[in-house]
């Protein structure tokens, strides 16, 4: 975090941030904030590939498994294929 800025937080770090919006309400301090203007650049695309339905639920069970999404899962295992195939 940059020093300097105020926040309504009070927060010293990006999680307490997280844990006080988790439990507070943007329109009980909407009085303390104030416009600003900012760009968003997206550098990632997304491409959708077809998989079958029930390779598709195994994938979906082992990301449960791990904790993670299946969109993740799937691309840690092609990018280790990747990994494999280049050396």
């Amino acid at each position: 975090m940059k020093r300097g800025k105020s926040s309504i937080s009070k927060a010293k770090s990006y999680k307490e941030i997280g844990e006080f919006w988790g439990t507070h309400d943007l329109s009980d301090f909407w009085d303390q904030t104030k416009r600003v203007k900012f760009e968003v650049g997206i550098e990632s695309e997304i491409t959708y590939y077809s998989l079958d339905k029930k390779l598709s639920e195994k994938v979906q069970s082992i990301a449960q498994e791990r904790g993670v999404s299946p969109d993740t899962l799937i691309n840690l295992w092609v990018q280790e294929k990747i990994r494999e195939q280049s050396t």
